[in-house]
């Protein structure tokens, strides 16, 4: 299934590259239900949050300028980050 990462920049701790952000890619598996860091950093009580790992063509993430279009790197990313395209 194809996503895309949001763009959003909210101030804090925030565990999604933001070199991602934006940019489309592929889930390559789920990994399961973890707390989310993002409201567990500032000690709140966390919700459950999906972590999926997400595949991502170089040339997607940095253009023109990918040394190699067609590598691919994967990040780990909560599903409240991810819409679907």
């Amino acid at each position: 299934m194809k996503v895309r990462v949001h763009n959003n920049w909210p101030p804090g701790h925030v565990r999604t590259p933001g070199y991602l952000r934006e940019k489309t890619g592929e889930i390559e598996r789920k990994i399961g239900l973890f707390s989310n860091p993002e409201q567990n950093a500032y000690r709140h009580a966390p919700e459950q949050r999906e972590l999926l790992r997400v595949r991502f063509k170089m040339s997607e993430v940095w253009g023109a300028n990918a040394e190699n279009p067609n590598d691919e790197i994967e990040a780990e990313i909560y599903s409240h980050w991810l819409e679907a395209v």
